[in-house]
C-alpha cells in the first residue's frame, strides 16, 4: 500500500485547486446564464427593480464586453488547476500520479465545474444571470484582463486574415444579418437601412398566409346589394375594393366591387342597379404562395388584391399589394387604418399584443422561441396550447413568459398579454402548468 503524506506545500496546492474549482463553478453558471438571457427579459428585470438588473442589462446589451474576458479567465483557471492537479498527484502517488490527475480532471472537474453548474443555469437562467451579473461586471472591468483578451483576439484575427478569400467569402443569411448588425453598431449604416436589409432577406421566405388579412376580418358585399349600399359599405370601412359574396352561407366570391366604379355609377344615377352587374375579376391564390412572387405577378398583371384559399379550396383570407410592400418597408398607415399599436409596452414591463401578430415578429421582439410550425399568430399559439376556447384571463407559461387572453371576441382572441414570470412562478410551472 502506498503511504500518502501531505506536506505544507501539498496542502497549499490542494487549497489553490479548491479555490479554482469554486471559481470555475461560478464562471460556468455565469457563462451559461448570461448567454441564455435576452434583451427584453433583462430590461424587464431591470425595470422591476432587481439589485443586479441594471448590471445584467448592460452585459446583455453588449455581450462582447464579457464573453472574451470570461472565456479567457475560464481557460486560464482550467489550465492552472490541471497543472496543479498533475503536480500534487505526482508528488503523492509517484509515477501513476499523471494518470490519477487525468482521471480527477475528467471526472471531478467535468462534473462539478462543467456539467452541474451549466445544467443549473439552463434550468434557472434568470436566477443564474442575476447572481452572476455584478461579479462578472467587476471581472470584465479589470483592465489587465481586458487588455490581454483584446490582444489575443487581435492576434487571432492576424492568423486567420485572408484565408479562403480567393473563393469566397461564403456567407449564410444568419452570418449576413450578423454583419449588418455589426455595421449598425459601427455606424457604417443607419438603423433604418438595417431594418430594410433584414426585411429583404426575410422577404423571400414569407408566404401569403403569414401576411394576409384572415377570413373573419374581410368585409364582404352581398350579391343582393345595390350600387348605393355597396358604396356605403366601402365608405364606412374605408376600402377601395370589396369582394362580393354569392351568399351568406359559403365563400363563393363572384368578383370585386371597385369604389371608383361605384362612385361613377352613383353619379350617373344608377344607384339602384345591382352591384353584381359591375364587378371586376378577382384573383385566387394558394396560401403558401411566396409573397415575393405574388408581388411580381401583381405588378405584371396590374391587380392590387387577391383572395387566399387553403388546400381544401376554402377562403382563408385576403392579401393586397400594400400588404406585400409592408413586408419590405414596414407598416403603411393611412387615414382609414386602425392606429392601435400591434404591440403596446405597459408600465409594469409586460406587453399587450394583437392576437393576429405573427409569431415570427414576436420572437424577434422578445428573443423568444415560440414554435410556429402549427400556428402563424400569437392568438393561434395560445388557442392551440390551451386546446379549448379560452376564458378571459386564462393563460399558459412558455419560456419564462406568461401568455394571457386579454381581450376576446366570441371564440376569437383579440389581444394577448405577455408578462415576464418571476423565477418562483417558473419553478411552479414545471409541476403542472401548461407549457
Amino acid at each position: 500500500m502506498i503511504a500518502v503524506q501531505f506536506s505544507n506545500v501539498d496542502l497549499l496546492i490542494l487549497l489553490a485547486i479548491f479555490i479554482l474549482l469554486c471559481a470555475l463553478i461560478f464562471l460556468a453558471v455565469a457563462e451559461m446564464g448570461l448567454s441564455r438571457m435576452n434583451k427584453p427579459r433583462a430590461t424587464s428585470l431591470a425595470e422591476q427593480g432587481h439589485k443586479s438588473g441594471k448590471a445584467l442589462k448592460r452585459l446583455v446589451e453588449e455581450p462582447e464586453r464579457w464573453v472574451n474576458s470570461v472565456l479567457l479567465t475560464v481557460n486560464t483557471f482550467q489550465t492552472v488547476q490541471a497543472t496543479l492537479t498533475g503536480v500534487v498527484a505526482g508528488r503523492l502517488f509517484g509515477p501513476v500520479g499523471v494518470a490519477v490527475g487525468v482521471v480527477l480532471n475528467v471526472v471531478v472537474f467535468f462534473v462539478l465545474a462543467e456539467a452541474v453548474p451549466k445544467t443549473y443555469a439552463v434550468l434557472y437562467p434568470q436566477r443564474a444571470a442575476l447572481v452572476a451579473a455584478r461579479p462578472v461586471s467587476a471581472l470584465v472591468a479589470f483592465p489587465p484582463l481586458r487588455w490581454v483578451s483584446q490582444g489575443l483576439i487581435k492576434f487571432t484575427n492576424v492568423i486567420v486574415k485572408g484565408k479562403g478569400l480567393e473563393q469566397g467569402p461564403f456567407v449564410s443569411e444568419q452570418e449576413l444579418l450578423g454583419i449588418v448588425e455589426g455595421a449598425v453598431e459601427d455606424e457604417v449604416i443607419e438603423e433604418e437601412e438595417r431594418e430594410l436589409i433584414e426585411s429583404i432577406i426575410e422577404f423571400g421566405d414569407t408566404v401569403a398566409r403569414e401576411v394576409m388579412a384572415p377570413r373573419p376580418d374581410i368585409v364582404f358585399v352581398p350579391h343582393t346589394a345595390t350600387i348605393t349600399s355597396a358604396l356605403d359599405t366601402a365608405i364606412e370601412h374605408g376600402f377601395s375594393r370589396l369582394p362580393v359574396l354569392n351568399s351568406d352561407e359559403d365563400d363563393d366570391v363572384l368578383g370585386l366591387a371597385y369604389a371608383k366604379d361605384l362612385i361613377r355609377l352613383e353619379r350617373e344615377g344608377k344607384g339602384d342597379t345591382p352591384v353584381v352587374e359591375h364587378l371586376r375579376t378577382v384573383h385566387f391564390i394558394p396560401e403558401n404562395k411566396p409573397v415575393s412572387r405574388l408581388m411580381r405577378e401583381m405588378q405584371a398583371e396590374k391587380y392590387h388584391l387577391a383572395l387566399v384559399v387553403n388546400e381544401y379550396g376554402q377562403l382563408a383570407g385576403l392579401i393586397t399589394l400594400e400588404d406585400c410592400l409592408e413586408e419590405l418597408v414596414g407598416e403603411i398607415v393611412d387615414e382609414h387604418d386602425d392606429e392601435d399599436a400591434e404591440v403596446q409596452r405597459l408600465s409594469d414591463g409586460s406587453y399587450l399584443v394583437d392576437g393576429g401578430m405573427a409569431i415570427e415578429d414576436l420572437n424577434d421582439l422578445l428573443s423568444l422561441q415560440v414554435p410556429d410550425d402549427d400556428w402563424d399568430t400569437v392568438a393561434g399559439f395560445l388557442f392551440g396550447s390551451l386546446e379549448h376556447v379560452p376564458e378571459l384571463g386564462e393563460s399558459i407559461v412558455h419560456d419564462g413568459w406568461r401568455f394571457s387572453a386579454a381581450e376576446l371576441e366570441g371564440r376569437r382572441i383579440r389581444r394577448v398579454r405577455i408578462t415576464l414570470e418571476p423565477e418562483l412562478a417558473i419553478d411552479e410551472s414545471e409541476g403542472g402548468s401548461p407549457d
